[in-house]
């Protein structure tokens, strides 16, 4: 089974109705179906990032930036998303970005040249994947880290136009 990083745009709203969905039903479930495209899927790339950015001792606030993207934030009370409905239940439970947090992080993401970070993976593509923990990757690895780091920056950059919270989990 592969596991990889979620992020869902919603308006706290939807998480209210979601909450209160979850109270009425028997089997405490939220009814939680964003819509698709307010839903992305980072497969495993923003993990690999991390690793790179680590690697090449990239400015840290850039790597926490990065990793707050993807880990949520204190931005209130979603448990009622600790369900098998939301999620399989490996690791941490989905976790919340409030929009004020949300538009912080769009901005931190607008600081970051990936492509900085992607020029320092060795030239052997071997290396390079063993770099980002992808051992055995097969394909265009800078491309697949920078494209999957545009969609990052693009969904936080309408989830902050649009004054959305964003659910993290990963599934």
């Amino acid at each position: 089974m592969a596991l990889t990083q979620q992020l869902a745009r919603v308006s706290l709203q939807y998480l209210a109705q979601c909450r209160e969905t979850a109270a009425d039903s028997q089997a405490n479930a939220p009814g939680w179906s964003p819509p698709a495209e307010d839903t992305l899927d980072l497969d495993w790339a923003i993990w690999g990032l991390i690793k790179v950015f680590r690697w090449a001792h990239i400015d840290a606030a850039h790597t926490n930036a990065l990793e707050r993207s993807i880990t949520g934030g204190t931005g209130g009370d979603i448990g009622f998303l600790d369900h098998p409905e939301v999620y399989d239940g490996f690791g941490a439970p989905p976790a919340l970005l409030p929009p004020e947090l949300v538009t912080e992080i769009a901005h931190a993401l607008d600081a970051i040249d990936v492509s900085k970070a992607i020029a320092q993976l060795p030239e052997d593509s071997a290396e390079a994947a063993r770099a980002c923990g992808f051992e055995g990757f097969d394909g265009n690895l800078p491309a697949y880290l920078g494209q999957h780091f545009d969609a990052l920056r693009d969904f936080y950059h309408s989830a902050s136009r649009r004054r959305l919270a964003v659910v993290t989990w990963v599934d």
